[in-house]
């Protein structure tokens, strides 16, 4: 049997602002099309200067007293502030919350696939609510829901961190894990550089060995003064 179509009956979304004709107040504060400040006019004088310049007479404080309204093109007014409205949505970002329910018990190959679909739903950029379900007598050893918790963060925790820690309400103990952006290359530790030889330098820390061989100048020096001291 097929299923009947629900038909949306609330009434369309209908523009509530007064433009025009729909203006009933007798006297207003009137902005001309170049922003300045033209001054308190009768409302018939007011749409005369909106109809020589061709626009619209589009009331904009309607709670001022009197109501201030403007000369524009109520159209083209429409459109940018639709334009704009879209381009907030756009950059707007949206964060979806996905829910994962496990239970202390869990086995391993549902644990791993569990734990697979975690880790896509955080590389997709969504937070993931671990709800860690007890039943029966399983509710009085809390902390095997908390070690599995923190088991799974510390899993996942190259592309997710913990939001909010485990808790515990009635039967129920939840965490929230968010998102975390890729991490930049983190520095490598300081190489030997290689010299225009292409050998490495030495390290300047090291200490040098004492040579086992003496210097062949402090022997020349030396011998002279040996031999006038074997001829004294």
């Amino acid at each position: 049997m097929p299923i009947p179509r629900r038909f949306d009956r609330r009434p369309p979304e209908r523009d509530t602002t007064r433009i025009n004709e729909r203006i009933r107040v007798p006297e207003l504060r009137l902005i001309g099309a170049d922003g300045q400040q033209v001054g308190i006019v009768k409302r018939d004088e007011a749409l005369a200067y909106a109809r020589e310049q061709d626009l619209d007479l589009v009331e904009i404080a309607p709670e001022a007293k009197p109501p201030v309204c403007r000369v524009l093109d109520y159209s083209k007014y429409k459109y940018e502030q639709e334009q704009k409205r879209k381009a907030a949505r756009k950059h707007q970002q949206q964060v979806t919350i996905r829910e994962m329910k496990l239970r202390p018990k869990i086995a391993q190959n549902d644990y791993e696939t569990k734990k697979g679909h975690i880790l896509r739903f955080l590389k997709q950029g969504d937070k993931v609510k671990i709800t860690i379900m007890f039943r029966g007598r399983e509710v009085a050893h809390p902390e095997r829901g908390s070690a599995l918790c923190m088991k799974l963060a510390e899993e996942v925790s190259e592309f997710g961190t913990i939001e909010q820690h485990p808790s515990q309400e009635g039967r129920n103990m939840t965490m929230m894990l968010a998102p975390v952006r890729a991490a930049g290359a983190r520095g490598k530790p300081d190489e030997k550089k290689p010299s225009a030889d292409g050998k490495a330098e030495p390290d300047a820390t090291a200490t040098p060995e004492a040579s086992a061989e003496p210097n062949s100048a402090e022997q020349t020096e030396a011998a002279p003064e040996q031999q006038a001291a074997a001829s004294e």
